[in-house]
């Protein structure tokens, strides 16, 4: 049995808890990262709080035994204070109370020491099946590529939803295509799946378009529209 404390209780802290909550082979408690001096001993400590506050609440805790381990994508394994320091980064957004299935979430995993590597990836197949070992300077890499995918695409999304509700229109109909969208991207090269007025430099159609929209998403339909036809040239 391996005994793992949690600290924080956001999100991921929130999400966390849950997974490890069904595991046999773990032995889990969550704490309120505002009550540190009630900490118990365990194998391995997981600071789940935001980025900014890593730093801090490793300090806080100090060097305690077992390995501990922060949450992030975009912080590196030495925000952790500690001998033994490790990232347990599952690579998803995370929304309170949403559905998580973390058989579906890459685990990206990383330790100062080899010999901690095993027991981290025995915390990681407890509740999924994903396993990358991803180093710092890769993680931050990754981390920048996923707020691409992730939050950017998603914005798009809010200003399409805005044009149509603008203009009436059901934003559900755009459902397949965003559908479609997502599964081209992971069947062939993402480049390659590029369509649309920019890359045919449709100039009248690009032209129609930005007349339809207000001065900030004309910002952003000239500056990717640009991107795209730069990509291909």
């Amino acid at each position: 049995m391996i005994s793992v404390v949690i600290l924080g209780n956001g999100n991921v802290a929130t999400h966390l808890y849950s997974a490890f909550s069904k595991a046999l082979n773990i032995n889990v408690t969550q704490i309120n990262s505002r009550k540190l001096s009630t900490i118990p001993s365990s194998d391995v400590t997981i600071i789940a709080v935001s980025d900014d506050a890593i730093r801090q609440v490793s300090q806080e805790i100090g060097d305690r035994k077992g390995l501990i381990m922060h949450t992030s994508g975009a912080v590196d394994i030495n925000a952790i204070a500690g001998k033994r320091k490790g990232v347990f980064y599952p690579l998803q957004s995370f929304t309170k109370n949403a559905i998580i299935n973390f058989n579906e979430i890459p685990f990206c995993l990383e330790t100062s020491h080899k010999d901690d590597f095993n027991l981290l990836e025995n915390v990681a197949k407890s509740i999924g099946k994903k396993i990358y070992q991803i180093d710092s300077e890769q993680r931050k890499k990754l981390h920048v590529a996923a707020v691409f995918v992730n939050n950017f695409s998603n914005h798009m999304y809010t200003i399409a939803n805005d044009i149509c509700e603008k203009n009436d229109v059901p934003f559900e109909i755009l459902y397949p295509l965003i559908e479609e969208t997502a599964k081209k991207a992971q069947s062939i090269s993402p480049k390659d799946a590029q369509t649309g007025p920019a890359k045919r430099n449709d100039v009248q159609t690009i032209q129609n378009h930005l007349e339809q929209l207000n001065l900030q998403q004309q910002k952003i339909y000239q500056l990717l529209t640009k991107s795209i036809q730069n990509s291909i040239e």
